[in-house]
């Protein structure tokens, strides 16, 4: 970044014996590096837990008497300075997997593209899956030693807060984020200015500030309309994620595909490879065009320059879940920039032209379809449905010959799995097991860990979760006024010991969250069972324009809220990363009921097994992969059924009978040490068989192999 500064906009006063706490708090690593967390908790575990884990405001508020008492703290100080040499040697060492294996492309930049990052609860800029798998995906990147750049938006107002009124009707709260209470690095100019782009828009010219955030050894660059020189309504423009309103949708898209290379190249970047995470971006295709057309190439050969660096991953398994545009709007919006590109307005349209039900559209995916090289489904299964879905692209191909192949998602495990599982792993897996985390063979070593610790582990890990569950429902109750009831529906009665299932995520109705609740008298006979309960524990946000997955909210938490249940059906508010960790790593099964085939691939399962958690889910998406007999339980089986009312019913009939027949009967079969065993093993090959296969490190280095390189070597 010549020319160009970089900025913390806190200076904190620390003592200079622990002065490097604060270089820490503004890159990503300690987020995915439990230990190194306490770091700051050690000095005061309340403040720490007050500020939602975030080290910028924990620092800029705790005592100094507190900082002052851990410089004469041995083990403390022991403590610190072998976190900070591990800090050190991650940022400098030289023999990455991606130095050690392909440093004759050293040179080469990917730069990854994606509308939202989840990358800790501090950082509001995701809702959901999409955005978590975008988080890890750099993440990873950074441990292999990638050579990438990041690009998104900096969320002024966050995804929201979710409020759960007493009648269980989903209310959205917006706070506007203050940069100097995050981990976001300034970017400016000799004269000390934010660096800013600039992008097109009807009738006007629109700026954007360049922020930054250092993830590990990645950056990535957010990119902030809220600057002085935009109109008000403008520097509204990126600062909630999704708005349903049209116009603001495109300008979103164009802010950050236009405007994402135009950031890149001014701060120096000239990536080789271009990755779209999703159809947000797909306007980037365009300007790289415009680019090229601007230095005197033909339309057409600027396109054949572009698509062949050029990579696209969908995770959309139904067209009415892509992002298209009116072609009055594009009118709108591109009637110039055509030109620039040297087309005529039929040509432009033409590009992504795509024909629905009330009229022609411009589809984003098919723009990004048309505009790259490689594009891959997200599952084995989501790529089938991709090849189908997309076939009238390619009219002189067979379904099977349509260029979309699958790379399966993965969880970054540094993020996901628990403290003191990392510990136990790192006993028995071997002492280098963190840098091979996607060899199988290493997770054979599982099968040597004594069934006791590793049953300690996780019912401390339960105890952990519930222990979380009662505190934030004690603060309702103090804080917030709700009603008794509520208190109760957030998990206040809840047994630790007790057999706990998981249903969290996204609130779309095709997940069906009911499913488990379509025969109430039966499922109430099967939580309420004496000595053999159940406990349930729903969580998950609707979009705010989404009335469908509001209502189904609402007719979940109402079921929840009945004294029948004796408090064992559960509904946690405000979804987020911090809550989804303890979740993934606290119940005992992960369930899951998507509608299939609407599931690409899902990722919380992952991050599920990944903790000894057993899966009980729907064959679709990862799971179709993962499922193997032994190392949790299906839903169903793959019949398709014309009729949605027959599937729900098929499916939620096979829900019962395994949680009734198997699941809960061997959860509570014990031996003379009221262990699990049966229980237990089938945890072990559940660990041995999902973690290194449905890891990060595997699905980043299958992009690699499969995608960045053959791209970079021109062989495709």
């Amino acid at each position: 970044m010549e020319n160009y500064q970089t900025e913390t906009l806190n200076h904190f006063s620390l003592p200079k014996r622990i002065n490097h706490l604060g270089e820490l708090a503004y890159n990503l690593w300690w987020t995915w590096h439990p230990d190194v967390q306490r770091l700051y908790k050690r000095i005061d575990v309340d403040l720490w837990e007050k500020y939602d884990h975030n080290p910028i405001l924990f620092l800029r508020n705790v005592e100094r008497a507190k900082l002052n008492a851990v410089t004469t703290d041995n083990h403390y100080l022991e403590f610190y300075d072998r976190a900070m040499s591990a800090f050190d040697q991650y940022m400098t060492r030289k023999d990455t997997w991606y130095e050690k294996n392909h440093s004759h492309i050293m040179d080469e930049e990917i730069a990854y593209f994606s509308t939202e990052y989840g990358l800790h609860e501090t950082l509001p800029f995701y809702a959901g899956g999409l955005g978590v798998l975008s988080g890890d995906h750099i993440k990873e990147a950074s441990d292999l030693g990638l050579p990438l750049v990041a690009m998104g938006f900096f969320y002024t107002r966050g995804y929201f807060t979710q409020k759960i009124s007493e009648d269980g009707w989903q209310e959205a709260h917006y706070v506007r984020l203050k940069f100097d209470e995050l981990p976001v690095i300034s970017i400016k100019d000799d004269q000390d200015n934010p660096v800013t782009i600039s992008v097109d828009l009807p009738g006007r010219e629109v700026l954007a500030r360049i922020w930054k955030i250092q993830v590990g050894r990645i950056p990535l660059y957010l990119l902030d309309s809220n600057v002085d020189g935009n109109t008000s309504e403008d520097r509204e423009l990126t600062s909630r994620l999704y708005g349903s309103d049209l116009d603001l949708r495109i300008s979103q898209e164009i802010i950050l595909g236009v405007g994402g290379v135009r950031a890149l190249r001014k701060l120096g970047h000239d990536p080789s490879i271009w990755h779209m995470n999703e159809g947000h971006s797909a306007f980037l295709a365009l300007e790289r065009a415009r680019e090229l057309v601007s230095e005197g190439r033909t339309f057409e050969e600027a396109k054949a320059i572009v698509k062949g660096k050029t990579i696209f991953t969908t995770h959309t398994p139904v067209p009415a879940g892509s992002d298209e545009f009116p072609l009055w709007l594009m009118d709108k919006y591109f009637s110039q920039y055509q030109e620039k590109l040297g087309l005529e307005r039929e040509e432009f349209i033409d590009l992504a032209r795509h024909e629905v039900s009330w009229g022609e559209t411009f589809s984003m995916p098919v723009l990004a379809m048309r505009m790259s090289e490689l594009k891959n489904g997200v599952s084995e299964k989501h790529g089938k449905v991709a090849r189908k879905m997309w076939n009238y692209l390619w009219p002189d191909r067979k379904v099977d010959e349509v260029p979309i192949s699958h790379i399966t998602n993965g969880v970054h495990t540094g993020t996901w799995l628990a403290r003191r599982l990392r510990h136990l792993y790192g006993r028995y897996l071997g002492q280098d097991w963190l840098e091979r985390i996607d060899a199988p063979e290493v997770w054979e070593g599982v099968e040597a860990i004594p069934d006791e610790e590793l049953w300690t582990v996780r019912r401390h890990l339960k105890r952990k979760l519930v222990f979380y569950m009662r505190e934030r429902a004690r603060n309702q109750w103090l804080y917030e006024g709700v009603h008794p009831v509520q208190v109760v529906a957030s998990g206040a009665l809840l047994d630790p010991y007790a057999l706990t299932l998981g249903f969290a995520r996204r609130f779309a109705t095709y997940k069906r969250a009911d499913l488990i609740l379509r025969d109430m008298d039966r499922l109430l006979k099967l939580v309420n069972k004496p000595n053999m309960p159940v406990q349930i524990i729903f969580a998950g946000k609707a979009h705010p324009a989404d009335k469908p997955g509001k209502l189904l909210i609402q007719n979940v938490y109402r079921k929840v809220k009945q004294a029948e249940n004796g408090g064992r059906l559960v509904f946690l508010e405000d979804y987020d990363m911090n809550l989804a960790r303890y979740l993934v790593q606290g119940v005992d099964v992960w369930l899951n009921t998507p509608r299939r085939p609407n599931e690409a691939s899902g990722t919380s399962g992952e991050k599920a097994a990944l903790n000894g958690v057993l899966n009980f889910s729907i064959l679709d998406g990862w799971w179709r992969e993962g499922y193997n007999g032994q190392n949790g339980w299906a839903i169903g089986d793959e019949t398709d059924y014309e009729d949605p009312d027959l599937q729900d019913q098929k499916d939620a009939e096979s829900l019962y009978d395994v949680l009734e027949n198997e699941i809960i009967p061997l959860y509570y079969q014990r031996s003379a040490g009221n262990i699990p065993t049966e229980w237990i093993s089938r945890m072990k090959e559940s660990i041995r068989t999902l973690a290194p296969t449905f890891c990060m490190r595997r699905m980043v280095k299958e992009y690699a192999k499969d995608m960045y390189f053959e791209l970079m070597d021109g062989t495709v």
